[in-house]
């Protein structure tokens, strides 16, 4: 039988998603813990690959077995064997024809920013972080320029093994969420420049929806936003960088902190969960 798995994971001591002879990724863990519960080798297949340091919220992967387990004891027995920064949430028996990969009509992926004077601590690792002010507005009105179907080359890494550059982006949600500590922080001397009034500590969150990305398509078009955002290009530079068609007309990679893979999106039909627990935590 073919079972689907959700899986979530704190990307941040991993080498990404997919298998390496390092043996450091979060697919070597799972199909290890799947081995030893198993006792025989159970290898997966996935909706979506991330990179080194991406965090998964509700990763989607499938295998075929001949044993005859609940899909409970599928959770409680993987789970056994993973570290704790990896966990799978829910276990389901899916049809054959099922593909964790194919069958996925868009997948998601969201970006968890800081905006503060002052560097991340606690946060450290699962957000992103700028310490100058971002105009929402001009960010969302760059954004736009990004909906509907287009070549994606200038948001492309070099060692990208996608077919096509041309993908669909259905949403981009742009939000902020403003720190309950902003007010006494901000009063603080020493944290803004001279001269310049106090910034307003806050979470800004980012959530992208398409057909398919391409390898380090998110962070590029943060590393496009956040300029944007902070005033250093203007609001129609968007445009011309997708026109471009050539990364080097792009902004820098921006950081894997905070970029957090939500899942893929499936069919009604197959019946899959569509959340996971962790989606309340991102601010």
């Amino acid at each position: 039988m073919r079972v689907a798995l959700g899986v979530s994971y704190n990307g941040q001591r991993y080498n990404g998603w997919q298998s390496q002879t390092s043996g450091n990724t979060v697919q070597d863990h799972l199909e290890a813990a799947l081995g030893r519960f198993a006792t025989q080798p159970v290898p997966t297949v996935c909706a979506g690959r991330t990179d080194a340091g991406v965090h998964g919220i509700m990763q989607v992967a499938h295998f075929d077995t001949e044993l005859s387990r609940t899909p409970f004891s599928w959770v409680r027995g993987t789970n056994t064997y993973l570290p704790a920064d990896i966990a799978v949430q829910w276990a389901q028996i899916v049809p054959t024809d099922f593909h964790a990969r194919f069958c996925a009509t868009a997948r998601r992926y969201a970006y968890v920013l800081l905006q503060s004077p002052v560097r991340p601590s606690v946060e450290a690792g699962r957000v992103g972080w700028v310490f100058h002010e971002l105009d929402g507005e001009a960010m969302q009105a760059a954004a736009r320029q990004l909906l509907g179907e287009h070549d994606f080359s200038s948001f492309r890494a070099s060692s990208c093994q996608a077919k096509s550059p041309v993908k669909t982006m259905h949403r981009i949600d742009i939000s902020r969420r403003a720190s309950p500590a902003s007010g006494p922080l901000d009063g603080l001397h020493g944290l803004g420049r001279p001269g310049e009034p106090p910034m307003q500590t806050c979470y800004w969150h980012f959530e992208f929806e398409g057909s398919a990305f391409l390898h380090h398509m998110v962070r590029n078009i943060m590393g496009c936003l956040i300029a944007i955002g902070q005033g250093k290009q203007p609001v129609d530079w968007m445009q011309t960088v997708l026109d471009a068609r050539s990364r080097d007309a792009a902004a820098p990679t921006f950081s894997p902190d905070g970029l957090y893979f939500l899942g893929p999106v499936y069919d009604a039909v197959w019946g899959l969960p569509t959340r996971a627990a962790a989606y309340d935590w991102l601010p």
